[in-house]
């Protein structure tokens, strides 16, 4: 057994079963390695930032760390936008990074990177391997370390030569370490703030906002009145008939300090305290009240689940939560009107029942949350680190780890241009996705934004051009049918309702381009 099987021998006793990658010649014993070691399913992307996207969607589907596969320092360079996305998730994900074999190092061949400093600013944890008889362990490590709660980004660098020199065998699997829990006094604390009258906001994230947690939550507010509330971008929340109502925090700085106004105490679950996205001038960039008080009730790092049912059972909280969604879907639209709201109701209207929703629209994402409120039950993965070019992508690997449902893909289409080869590994994995691009042919967040940060009334065309997306305009259908996706296009309500309605109701990738 080579170091190369030994990687894949030991990945595979620790529950790994999927790699997605883009591999080079550094990687070809790790290719070759999947061949003999049975139990882990290769996915080839066609560029790395669709590799660590794909990743970071089965990562947050699958509760459990995909791996990628990426070829020395670009490899990694090129998946990095992605690799930030899923740091940001909080999702559990292993790199494999190869490199030159040792003795080739000092030669400074012509792909010779410092690996180790590229992939500092995105990794939790990294290591470069030294021997083929340390890499199992190595690879042991990197899997627990992935899995450090709520989910990490472990990166381990292997040499060619540690990948084919003569190894002892795998490594047996390495628990990662339990979950640190709140302290009961912080859980007292919390339980005399709900309890004082003022007025207060639980804001959560993380894997507080799936069902169990998100309960917990509805039940504290069953006693307390309090808001419950969680970030802008999340990288799932469970949402629909049936799910506790959590109000998500608006984008711009402005509407944040309206949506806190009078919040008297924020308790915070698995997240930090609200700030703007970005500097404006002469507006705030920390955004809690003035004389709001704060308690950190669970840090990212802490179970906040274990900590939200632990200060509902300190206040005595009824079994069954309150502000719990009714199915309410809205009514298909017709008439002359089309733009992403209309979209957004068609959606609600449309919708299957437990599918999967990769919301990368921007923009027009935010006008689809609202009418799809209370939709049959479905799981809702949002932009995380801010990074476009994530959505297909996500879609892509949740699609992998849920076989057996529906994913509904959103994205912009400046978004999408970023990862667009992903359509291609849609295709060839036959995967049941619906991709709706929101078509405005420019990057209306900058241009809104061109305003917001002052940096003029009156833009020229000089300015305008650099966030336009026409001239030649994108054309997807003709993209999609190029990478084998089945696609259409919507210039009105009634073709988008026929075409959604149809690609739901079929197997396999599918694209809708609606022009808006």
């Amino acid at each position: 057994m080579n170091g190369a099987e030994s990687l894949m021998q030991t990945l595979v006793d620790s529950g790994i079963d999927v790699c997605f990658t883009n591999p080079g010649t550094s990687e070809m014993h790790c290719v070759a390695a999947l061949d003999r070691i049975t139990g882990i399913r290769g996915i080839l992307g066609l560029f790395e930032g669709a590799v660590t996207g794909m990743a970071d969607g089965y990562a947050r589907m699958a509760g459990k760390p995909a791996f990628t596969l990426l070829h020395l320092g670009p490899g990694l360079s090129n998946g990095s936008a992605n690799i930030h996305n899923a740091r940001r998730a909080g999702s559990p994900m292993i790199n494999i990074v190869g490199d030159h074999a040792t003795y080739h190092l000092k030669y400074d061949a012509p792909l010779a990177s410092d690996i180790a400093g590229l992939a500092k600013p995105v990794s939790h944890w990294q290591h470069a391997t030294t021997t083929a008889k340390a890499l199992a362990a190595d690879t042991a490590r990197a899997v627990a370390a992935s899995m450090t709660y709520p989910g990490q980004i472990a990166t381990l660098i292997v040499p060619a030569d540690c990948a084919w020199d003569e190894a002892d065998g795998p490594a047996k699997p390495i628990a990662p370490p339990a979950t640190p829990r709140t302290d009961q006094g912080v859980i007292t604390a919390a339980a005399k703030m709900l309890k004082n009258g003022k007025k207060t906001m639980l804001l959560m994230r993380g894997p507080v906002l799936m069902k169990r947690g998100a309960n917990a939550a509805g039940r504290i507010a069953a006693v307390s009145e309090a808001r419950l509330a969680c970030d802008t971008f999340i990288s799932r929340i469970e949402r629909g008939a049936g799910c506790v109502t959590i109000e998500k925090m608006p984008y711009f700085a402005e509407d944040m300090v309206e949506f806190l106004k009078g919040t008297e105490q924020l308790i915070l679950v698995g997240t930090k305290p609200p700030v703007s996205f970005f500097a404006y001038p002469g507006k705030p960039s920390w955004l809690t009240p003035e004389g709001c008080e704060t308690l950190v009730l669970a840090t990212a790092q802490q179970d906040g689940v274990y900590a939200l049912e632990a200060l509902a059972s300190e206040l005595n909280a009824p079994v069954h939560p309150i502000r719990v969604q009714q199915l309410s879907r809205p009514v298909l639209p017709t008439g002359p009107q089309f733009n992403a709201h209309t979209i957004g109701m068609a959606l609600g209207a449309l919708m299957p029942e437990n599918a999967i929703v990769s919301d990368e629209a921007a923009t027009s994402g935010f006008a689809c949350y609202a009418p799809t409120a209370g939709i049959a039950p479905v799981d809702w993965l949002g932009l995380t680190g801010g990074s476009i070019g994530q959505g297909i992508p996500v879609a892509v690997g949740a699609a992998v780890a849920c076989p057996d449902r529906k994913v509904v893909c959103l994205s912009g289409d400046g978004g999408g241009m970023y990862t667009v080869q992903a359509l291609w590994t849609m295709a060839r994995e036959k995967l049941d996705i619906v991709t709706v691009i929101f078509s405005n042919r420019k990057y209306l967040i900058l241009q809104v934004e061109l305003a917001r940060v002052g940096a003029g009334t009156n833009p020229g065309r000089r300015a305008l051009d650099l966030l336009d997306l026409s001239n030649p305009d994108l054309n997807w259908v003709q993209m999609a049918n190029g990478m084998g996706v089945a696609a259409s296009r919507a210039i009105n309500q009634e073709e988008f309702n026929q075409q959604f309605a149809a690609a739901c109701a079929t197997k396999g990738p599918h694209l809708i381009e609606a022009v808006i």
